[in-house]
């Protein structure tokens, strides 16, 4: 199986898509339908995100077994040391083995049901993220992703302390990093330039989502933790009562981001698709990564 970092040695950029787990079987077929309107586009890898337990975790390791046996995709599986023990860990791990899947993101993940609250590790758990990549990249020839944070983790007092555990992750043995979601390319670039100001050359991708709706605008100010640009807002607001328009800014906006990103060397754009195509695909489309014979 395909590794992610060997999917991003050509020489073109690439895009990369993200989805999460089926709650049920309407939500399986949304989930398929778009993997399967997506695959020819052949994009660089594709993750399914993950829970911590019960049916979304289950959903995770039954959909991400599925793409990595009936798909032409490179699956990378998502994992967090929220609620598992040790040996837990270790269990899911060897089924993303048994499976196929040789690509994980390993995320310490958020404390269950407030993202801010006070994050309390399992007794037999784990405490850091560096130690999760330490735990995979000890059970198999995995490629491990970590995740990275244009503005800073909400928990680190300042990006200097951000960029040191950062980098510990990567030291820990972490392949490569996937920012969460941002603003301006300028902010995923200064976060690229404090990687490399630390000595480490491993590659940092930026997490995009395509603005279609003002819930999407929404999402994305909630997960990037700041305040979005006034400018953004100001040209995107007035359109709240007609989603058409929203919709049309809302990829212009992305695309004039994407192209900037480009621009500067990022080796892949790694697109949120909240278990839908059409967007992906057009903003893709538009940037000339679609294979001519899609």
């Amino acid at each position: 199986m395909t590794s992610v970092i060997e999917r991003l040695q050509g020489d073109a950029p690439a895009f990369s898509i993200e989805f999460f787990p089926p709650r049920d079987e309407a939500d399986e077929a949304v989930l398929w339908k778009a993997v399967r309107e997506l695959e020819p586009l052949d994009p660089a890898y594709m993750s399914i995100t993950y829970g911590a337990g019960g049916s979304s975790r289950d959903g995770t390791i039954r959909s991400i077994a599925r793409v990595a046996t009936e798909t032409t995709l490179c699956p990378m599986a998502h994992l967090t040391a929220v609620n598992h023990s040790v040996s837990e860990l270790r269990n899911v791990i060897g089924w993303y083995a048994a499976v196929g899947v040789r690509n994980i993101l390993a995320v310490r993940g958020d404390p269950p049901g407030d993202v801010y609250g006070d994050w309390v590790p399992h007794p037999q758990g784990l405490k850091y993220a560096e130690e999760l990549v330490e735990l995979v990249r000890s059970l198999g020839d995995f490629c491990v992703g970590v995740s990275a944070f244009p503005y800073g983790h909400p928990r680190s007092p300042d990006l200097e302390t951000d960029t040191k555990y950062l980098v510990r992750k990567f030291r820990a043995g972490a392949d490569f990093a996937i920012a969460q979601l941002f603003f301006e390319a300028e902010d995923f670039l200064r976060l690229r330039d404090r990687v490399a100001a630390a000595g480490c050359d491993a590659p940092v991708l930026p997490g995009i989502m395509p603005l279609t709706t003002l819930r999407t605008l929404r999402t994305t100010i909630r997960l990037a933790g700041v305040p979005a640009p006034q400018r953004l807002l100001d040209r995107l607001e007035p359109l709240a009562d007609d989603p058409k328009a929203f919709r049309a800014a809302g990829i212009d906006v992305v695309t004039d981001l994407c192209e900037k990103l480009i621009a500067e060397g990022v080796p892949d754009l790694h697109f949120y698709t909240f278990n839908r195509s059409k967007a992906t695909r057009e903003v893709v489309g538009r940037l000339g990564l679609v294979p001519a014979r899609a």
